[in-house]
């Protein structure tokens, strides 16, 4: 069985993490929990771009005792990878570790109103995916598979909080448990 160990990486609420982790037992079927110690993140800021750079939480974060389990940062801080002007998430494809950001999830990033129920949503689904390349998917054609990928938030909310069949296929093969999948 998966577990997934979910640190807090910057200023997300606690209350977020844990509806966070709920959310991720249910749907993943795995164990689930927040851990009381905050990941420090400093080290990672860049200060020609005002971001984070989410590789080097990764390589942080996979030094972090795991006993197995998946490795998932949640941080406030907007991510980037020196290719791309930013990211919501990254994780090590097969690996151990992902780090996702609400920064760019908040809709107040775009002039809007807060909406903490659609903040939650994004953050669910950008965890869920970040959490399939750990354990091994690469991004989906399905538009509605949460492991579509995605470049805007738009595009997070047209996609559901599930794996198409194919995905799902995938991980059920390697653990045997059914995951919650759409269509």
């Amino acid at each position: 069985m998966r577990a997934v160990r979910v640190w807090r990486a910057g200023g997300v609420p606690l209350s977020m993490l844990d509806d966070l982790s709920s959310n991720l037992a249910a749907l993943l079927r795995v164990t689930c929990r927040v851990e009381s110690p905050r990941l420090e993140t400093d080290y990672a800021f860049d200060l020609a771009r005002w971001q984070y750079h989410s590789t080097a939480i990764l390589q942080r974060l996979v030094r972090q005792p795991s006993r197995g389990e998946s490795l998932l940062a949640v941080t406030s801080g907007d991510l980037f990878v020196p290719v791309l002007t930013y990211v919501f998430g990254e994780a090590q494809v097969g690996g151990a570790a992902a780090v996702v950001s609400i920064h760019r999830l908040r809709e107040e990033f775009y002039g809007l109103p807060s909406n903490a129920g659609l903040l939650r949503q994004r953050l669910l689904k950008e965890a869920m995916h970040e959490l399939g390349h750990v354990w091994g998917l690469r991004h989906c054609d399905d538009w509605r598979c949460v492991m579509a990928t995605t470049h805007s938030a738009e595009l997070i909310d047209v996609k559901e909080a599930g794996f198409c069949r194919e995905c799902a296929w995938v991980l059920d093969g390697s653990e045997g448990a059914p995951l919650h999948r759409h269509g």
